[in-house]
């Protein structure tokens, strides 16, 4: 009877794969908790032995940094590592954006700006806030998993949380209804929600945010919101990104006041260490038809180690024409 109980499960999560549907609710079954869809569909959440870290190599480099750096999976707290000091990092970490497919990516919505990142009304702004209607379709921006999907009384209303492949966390606040449920699978570009007006909110807008490891980094550092795409393929993680109101691709001193907190969560959102960041020269170069590493190496006078070090490759690896690849 578990056999067919099983079988018949399988085929139902296959075939609910083909059609993405929005999830009305769930079950526990022997064999695990079960989302069901709208369609009447069903699909089986196989959770139980899942620790929180979808990108392993991302994690390993992290936890090199920053040897008390966690990443736990928890469906009931917006941050999960609340010691994470970022600070810390020593390194710059690569994280490819399109970590599955060469287009994996979904603006959340396509409204404009409304609130940008950075210091606002004497607090921090840990997002931006893009405009909609009461009812409008939110959008996963990257393929991943959903960490938290429930009603957020800190100010942040309805509100989703997304745990990706490619390292990053997202949030999606003020929501008028959740259609997803905490560890389902969802590929960008799938509903996740509907817009709306709760919580600390003056109006409907999504508040979107991009965090790595509980850490906010400024959206319209890998997002173009007037283009709706983004910016680069390739995110460069460096610990001037987390400065209180960093701006994209910036390393400077910050003079901001101490404690900083978010407009929307002022008494859960971790607070980022004030750091100074010295200025840092980067160069990048444009792979053309017959580079190699050995090539670009003895052109800029470097080694093709420290190639790899710098962009996450190995000497084995292959380069695109027409791919960036930093060389300082």
């Amino acid at each position: 009877m578990r056999l067919i109980l099983f079988s018949f499960l399988i085929y139902l999560q296959s075939f609910s794969s083909i059609y993405a549907q929005k999830a009305i609710d769930t079950v526990v079954t022997p064999l695990g908790r079960l989302v069901i869809f709208e369609n009447r569909t069903w699909s089986l959440l196989n959770e139980s032995s899942f620790k929180g870290i979808l990108n392993e190599r991302i994690h390993s480099i992290v936890s090199k940094n920053i040897p008390v750096i966690s990443q736990v999976w928890n469906n009931e707290v917006c941050y999960t590592g609340k010691n994470n000091d970022l600070s810390k990092l020593k390194d710059t970490i690569w994280l490819c954006l399109n970590e599955e497919e060469s287009n994996d990516f979904s603006i959340p919505v396509k409204g404009v700006v409304t609130s940008h990142y950075g210091y606002r009304s004497g607090r921090y702004h840990n997002g931006i806030d893009l405009a909609l209607k009461i009812g409008d379709t939110v959008y996963a921006a990257f393929s991943g998993k959903i960490r938290y999907a429930k009603y957020n009384d800190g100010g942040f209303g309805n509100l989703v949380i997304i745990r990706h492949n490619n390292g990053l966390e997202t949030f999606y606040a003020h929501l008028s209804k959740h259609l997803v449920v905490p560890n389902q699978d969802i590929k960008f570009g799938e509903p996740i929600g509907l817009g709306g007006n709760t919580g600390r909110s003056f109006g409907p807008h999504l508040h979107f945010e991009v965090r790595f490891y509980d850490g906010s980094i400024n959206p319209e550092e890998i997002i173009d919101f007037t283009s709706k795409k983004l910016k680069k393929e390739n995110l460069f993680v460096h610990k001037g990104l987390f400065v209180p109101g960093a701006k994209p691709s910036e390393f400077y001193e910050d003079n901001s006041p101490n404690n900083p907190s978010d407009d929307v969560i002022p008494s859960e959102t971790p607070v980022t260490p004030v750091v100074k960041v010295k200025t840092e020269q980067k160069k990048y170069y444009t792979i053309k038809s017959g580079d190699t590493l050995t090539k670009i190496a003895a052109k800029y006078k470097t080694t093709v180690s420290k190639l790899c070090q710098l962009n996450g490759l190995k000497p084995s690896s292959k380069i695109q024409v027409g791919k960036s690849i930093r060389i300082k």
